[in-house]
């Protein structure tokens, strides 16, 4: 203990006079927010949590602790959990473990295939979503079955209650699991040599600045073996009554969401903060700023400041919904979890569910936005204060801004629950004053009357760039035993913050008995896909997933993400419960008697043609060869009903596993090019790119804009240097190959035409 002491007491001198100075700078008042309440914390969540108290040992120790407990923090202790480790969960309130910050909805385009991976690897989400889901839809239903997106509103409180039970009531979870009411002030840790982090038995390969571990298709960075690095010894934390006490843990998993060095803007007024709680009084919880101080000032990580922001809570009672178009749920709905597989989730087969609507924009509400515009904060990141927000889920005032072609953009008016009037009008946030707030939304179809119950704001945090500072395994590599998830790692949203902490509470608690890393490759699953692309690209702006930025998002399906990762889950220890296992082999069951019932059903052509003349189109008649159930299925326009429309009762399928038996037929040969396209890409990565390229959507019409404003941005000499571009998509690097492929062939040929002339 004596090695790390000093250095502590040094930072909490530091970090205690920069909270105050943070506090009088940023501390103001507004008729927004009451005045702010920082000691009114809300005793235990239940008879079974295990809270730390005073009367407890003072040098409490642990495998694992978890600081914060959103989304990121809660899989990530229940992850540690899973794989034995006796685990802490540290956060401010007990009360706000598993708030749904923001938007009241899981899941969406590349976001569901996130939760669905999470629900594969034994994670809680899908299954906390399954309980509080009160509206279900299918994204992207009318495409190809790799990028649709299970999406579900949730009833805030529903949501929050249930995954506070699970925490504290599961078997596994009570066992190993200690909640603590505490603020986290700084971390313990000492300057002694560092143990190995990688076991004897892997192959590594040193490299300058980290080692890298060959994976199932790529390249793994994980720490360096290294004698200077420093070593996590665990928190130390301030109580309700002000008191200090250390807790003691060689792993730390830091999960700090919007508080490091959070601060709130409504208007011109700032608080010191990371989230206002959904209470009557409207408190702000503080930002945690002694962090900050050992990240910035101790650990030199490279720290930047992101925003992002949430709209005004509006009044249900007093929309119109008439004019308003109706968005009603899916019935039967598709669930998160594998484990609800086939099966309608409990509010919907209950008739407990909700309505979406939808508004949208005009020139009027334009014209406010832009009128206003000087109301707007200023910001401490960004180019001249204009912030550093998320460029796929902008504010009203970054819409009309950057689109002023455009005459009116989508407003859905999302029900934040089965009990309460409150409506979150998604896609509509923009820190105005209240006043200019309301004016905005009153210039909407249905909203004329509306009132806010709640204004928006914006919140501004530190973030830690992953590039050069993480690994793989999501460990920092200058501190042995510091693990970050979610949005301290540059990331926007709920679904990728808990993808994080899923590995990040796993990796933590492997370390204690130095076991084999967990790491999901790119080509496994969209967490793979995450995470390489932090580690290994970083980010200057909140990072959300698209199935766009996967490579292999052809054979990485929502559907399929139980038979990708249930069993390599299985094996690192992860899978707590036998009910998984048993569904999954009971699903590949299924799916195996389906693939063959599909191969040995055949028909003549002709006899397709004239059952389903659909299948086959225009046939000759004399055609008397023979073609399978698989092989028609795997046509374009064929699809699994008609098959079976065909075939009767000697083609039986699951209803649970139709989707998924329909895309391994159809996207067999697809998969086959998908593969072949990548590896011709990486044995071209040193491929020199043409000083003179053009960059524009006449030349690389299926780029976006974001992509084409980066690479003229950064102007890379080579594919390998596009590469490292965060936002540019895999796909996009095999079209620009193909296409800087053709240009030197042109050129080839030109010259060879020269020389023969």
């Amino acid at each position: 203990m004596g090695a790390f002491s000093s250095t502590r007491n040094t930072s909490r001198e530091l970090a205690t006079f920069i909270i105050l100075l943070f506090h009088s700078m940023f501390v103001l008042r507004s008729k927004a927010f009451s005045a702010l309440r920082t000691t009114n914390i809300i005793r235990p969540l239940s008879s079974s949590s295990r809270l730390y108290s005073s009367s407890q040992d003072q040098q409490q120790h642990f495998d694992v602790i978890v600081v914060g407990g959103g989304h990121a923090g809660c899989e990530a202790a229940a992850a540690a959990c899973r794989r034995g480790a006796k685990t802490a969960l540290i956060t401010q309130r007990l009360d706000t473990i598993g708030e749904l910050s923001c938007n009241p909805s899981i899941g969406g385009i590349g976001k569901g295939h996130l939760v669905k991976e999470i629900d594969a690897l034994d994670g809680l989400m899908g299954q906390v979503a399954d309980e509080a889901g009160i509206h279900y839809r299918v994204l992207n239903r009318r495409k190809g079955p790799a990028v649709r997106g299970p999406r579900a509103q949730m009833d805030r409180d529903l949501y929050k209650e249930a995954m506070q039970r699970m925490l504290t009531s599961s078997s596994i979870y009570k066992d190993r699991l200690t909640l603590i009411e505490a603020s986290v002030e700084d971390l313990l840790y000492d300057e002694r040599k560092g143990n190995n982090v990688i076991s004897s038995q892997q192959t590594i390969v040193t490299a300058a600045t980290s080692t890298v571990f060959s994976g199932s298709d790529q390249n793994y960075i994980l720490p360096q073996t290294n004698e200077d690095r420093f070593r996590m010894q665990g928190v130390e934390i301030k109580k309700e009554d002000d008191s200090r006490q250390e807790v003691y843990a060689p792993s730390v998993v830091v999960t700090t969401g919007t508080f490091l060095r959070g601060v709130l803007l409504l208007g011109h007024d700032r608080f010191a903060g990371g989230r206002q709680l959904r209470t009557d009084d409207e408190q702000i919880e503080p930002p945690s700023v002694g962090l900050a101080h050992t990240f910035m000032e101790k650990f030199q990580f490279p720290l930047g400041r992101l925003k992002t922001g949430t709209p005004a809570r509006i009044n249900g009672d007093l929309i119109d919904w008439s004019v308003c178009p109706i968005q009603p749920t899916e019935n039967p709905a598709t669930p998160f979890s594998f484990l609800a597989e086939g099966r309608n989730p409990p509010n919907i087969e209950a008739g407990r569910i909700i309505a979406c609507h939808q508004s949208a924009t005009n020139a009027k509400t334009h014209e406010l936005v832009m009128k206003y515009e000087h109301t707007l904060p200023r910001y401490d990141g960004g180019l001249d204060g204009s912030g550093n927000g998320p460029r796929y889920c902008p504010s009203i005032y970054k819409k009309v801004q950057r689109f002023p072609e455009r005459n009116s953009h989508n407003c859905f008016l999302e029900p934040e629950g089965l009990n309460t009037n409150l409506v979150y009008p998604n896609g509509m946030s923009g820190p105005y004053p209240q006043e200019i707030q309301l004016e905005i939304l009153r210039s909407m179809k249905g909203l004329e009357e509306v009132e806010i119950i709640k204004p928006g704001y914006d919140v501004e945090y530190d973030f830690c760039n992953p590039l050069n500072t993480l690994g793989h395994t999501l460990e920092t590599k200058l501190v042995q035993g510091l693990y970050l998830a979610g949005q301290i790692c540059g990331t926007t949203g709920y679904e990728e913050a808990a993808a994080q902490g899923i590995m990040a509470g796993a990796n933590a608690a492997a370390s204690k008995d130095d076991a084999k890393p967990f790491i999901l490759g790119r080509d496994e699953g969209y967490i793979g896909v995450l995470i390489d692309d932090l580690v290994t690209r970083g980010t200057t702006e909140p990072y959300r997933m698209f199935t766009s930025r996967a490579e292999y998002r052809i054979s990485l399906r929502q559907d399929n993400a139980d038979l990708r990762l249930t069993e390599k889950a299985a094996e690192a220890g992860l899978i707590a419960s036998p009910d998984r296992l048993q569904a999954l082999k009971h699903r590949q069951e299924e799916i195996t008697v389906s693939l063959n019932q599909l191969d040995e059903f055949s028909l003549k052509v002709t006899d397709w043609a004239e059952k389903y003349p659909e299948t086959m189109g225009n046939t000759k008649k004399d055609r008397t060869d023979k073609k399978t159930a698989a092989q028609v299925l795997s046509m374009p326009h064929v699809t699994l009903d008609q098959i079976r429309s065909v075939a009767g009762d000697e083609i039986e399928i699951p209803f649970r596993v139709a989707d998924t038996v329909e895309a391994i037929v159809k996207y067999k040969a697809y998969e086959e090019s998908q593969h072949r396209d990548m590896e011709s890409w990486r044995k071209a990565q040193g491929m020199r790119l043409p000083p003179t390229l053009v960059y524009a959507k006449e030349q690389l019409p299926t780029l976006s804009s974001e992509e084409l404003e980066k690479l003229n941005l950064h102007r890379p000499g080579t594919l390998a240097e596009a590469a490292k571009i965060s936002g540019i998509t895999p796909q996009s690097l095999v079209y620009l190959h193909q296409h800087v492929h053709k240009i030197f062939a042109k050129q080839k040929e030109k010259e060879e035409k020269q020389q023969a002339s």
